[in-house]
Parts: C-alpha cells; structure tokens; sequence
C-alpha cells in the first residue's frame, strides 16, 4: 500500500527540479536576444569566465571548461548591446574560424578561452591545446597546435575514446 505523505514530497522534489530546469535555461547564452543591455546579460547569465576588449566592443566568454562541451561568445557592441551570440565548439565552424599561421594563443584564448587540457607529442615540436566538444552526440576534441613562438601551426579533430571502455 502506498503511503499518502510521499505525495507532497514528491510534488516538492518535482517542483525543484523544474526550477533548476527554468534556471539552467536562463542561464544559456543562446537565449540572450540582440540588442540585449550588458547588465541584463550579466543578470541573466551571471559573470562571464572571461572578458575580452575588442575594437568597437567587449566579448563575454561563458566557458562550460574545462572538462565541458561548450565556449558561447556573447558579443557587445561599443554601446554596450549584445550584437552576436555564438557557441564557438561547432565542429562546423572550425575550418572558417582558426587560421593557421596567423593566430597566435591570444586568438585562440579570445575564440576557445583555456583549453582542457595542454599536452605534447613526439611529431610535434610545440604544445597541443584540446576542448572537448558534442558533434551530434558524440564526443569529440579540438586539438590546437601552437608551435614553441606560440603561433597556431594547424589544428585536428578527433573521438573523445576517454570513456570508450566502459560501453563494454
């Protein structure tokens, strides 16, 4: 027989899972509309990770990092009103985005912030930076390749296999 007061405790614990839904949605960066005052993203979204000065306006940088799938760039203009919104770990992006041989690590911590991690590779004379990402569901990395003058040499994609043993 089941018991009447796990009833309330269950509309209670339902009520506060929606909350924490409502709240997670209102803090996704997609949601900011164009046009949107700084103040009211700061309200919305909360500090960013990073700030970034740009000619003619400010990045927001709102990093889900390290160990996320997401880098959302909220872009303000001089007055201060949000002009661009863009989750930068798209795998559909990268190849209009980096710029090999022209970026150096400023560029890449204004576009990706930190990375998830720094590495080394023995074909390789310089640090390879990674981001993990979703590629429909999957999950993936970005790697970055900065030579030893900190200047991006190229970049690669690959499976995140960090989990792969555990489908066995």
């Amino acid at each position: 027989m089941r018991s009447l007061a796990r009833f309330p405790l269950n509309a209670a614990a339902a009520a506060v899972l929606l909350g924490g839904l409502l709240a997670g949605c209102a803090s996704d960066p997609s949601r900011v509309q164009l046009g949107t005052p700084r103040d009211a993203v700061l309200q919305q979204l909360g500090p960013p990770t990073a700030t970034y000065r740009f000619t003619g306006g400010e990045r927001l940088q709102y990093s889900r990092g390290p160990a996320g799938f997401q880098v959302s760039n909220v872009d303000l203009d001089a007055a201060g009103r949000v002009q661009s919104v863009r989750q930068e770990l798209d795998e559909g992006l990268f190849g209009n985005t980096i710029r090999p041989g022209q970026w150096r690590i400023p560029d890449v911590l204004f576009t990706y912030g930190p990375p998830y991690q720094q590495t080394r590779v023995t074909s390789f004379d310089g640090t390879v930076w990674s981001w993990r990402y979703l590629h429909i569901n999957n999950r993936r990395f970005l790697y970055i390749y900065v030579d030893p003058t900190g200047l991006v040499d190229h970049y690669n994609v690959g499976d995140d296999l960090e989990f792969e043993r555990w489908r066995w």
